[in-house]
């Protein structure tokens, strides 16, 4: 009940929905001057939250640097979150905008930077199916000529706790020892690695997907609305409320 009640809640904090409400607000009431607040306040918070420079600005310094592995330098797992992968209609897998955690995964141990690969992930939506992330990916890693022996999946949680939970157990049962590279999106990392260490298990931030602007600003950035935006400041959000929520939690 937890796991739907806070997905539910999530949606509300989202700027659109706030949006939306202000919409409804308008329409409702009679009162001409809360008509005016309503509408003033829905513009901006849509050109505040599609921004390009303000949300740049935010994502920069909450984003977590990936740790360089150095030559010769080599780890016994690369921990991989799952969330870059899905099912179509038809129940198959595919990859989705977030496949640089597989491609960062892969590559570290291509590189020798990694002996081991952990998936972690099951199927974290409100109605699940059968399909679990984990397990569509052994395949894709066992057709890239990765050998069973190095492959380690965990294929029953639903969020990052459960990540990090089934994951401890399954790193003792291997007797792989740490510390551990950690690769998600930077946008995940930070409150990933928390809640990895509050686990007790030792991980390095190894952040990918970034989606920032890492060059220099333009005249659009400052002036331009991208609506792009408003779907990227979901996802931090998400992030910043999980992070504080979990903070408070032992």
């Amino acid at each position: 009940m937890y796991f739907i009640f806070s997905k539910l809640l999530l949606y509300l904090l989202f700027p659109l929905s706030w949006v939306f409400i202000l919409i409804i607000i308008l329409f409702i009431t009679k009162n001409k001057k809360r008509k005016l607040r309503c509408l003033i306040a829905g513009v901006i918070i849509l050109y505040v939250f599609s921004n390009s420079f303000l949300f740049n600005s935010f994502a920069r310094c909450w984003d977590i640097p990936a740790h360089q592995v150095k030559n010769g330098e080599s780890y016994s797992c690369a921990i991989v979150l799952g969330g870059f992968s899905g099912e179509d209609k038809n129940g198959n897998g595919h990859f989705n905008p977030a496949a640089d955690r597989f491609i960062q995964g892969v590559q570290l141990f291509k590189t020798g930077g990694v002996s081991h690969i952990l998936i972690t992930s099951g199927n974290g939506s409100l109605n699940a199916s059968k399909f679990r992330e984990a397990t569509w990916v052994k395949g894709q890693l066992q057709a890239l000529k990765i050998p069973d022996s190095a492959i380690l999946i965990e294929s029953n949680s639903r969020n990052t706790i459960e990540n990090a939970r089934f994951s401890n157990a399954l790193l003792k049962q291997s007797h792989l020892p740490g510390p551990y590279l950690l690769v998600t999106s930077a946008f995940h990392m930070r409150r990933a690695a928390m809640i990895f260490k509050k686990e007790g298990i030792p991980v390095i931030p190894y952040s990918c997907n970034f989606i920032t602007n890492q060059y220099k600003y333009s005249f659009d950035d400052f002036f331009i609305p991208d609506a792009e935006k408003l779907n990227y400041w979901n996802t931090y959000i998400k992030e910043v409320v999980g992070y504080v929520v979990n903070s408070f939690n032992g």
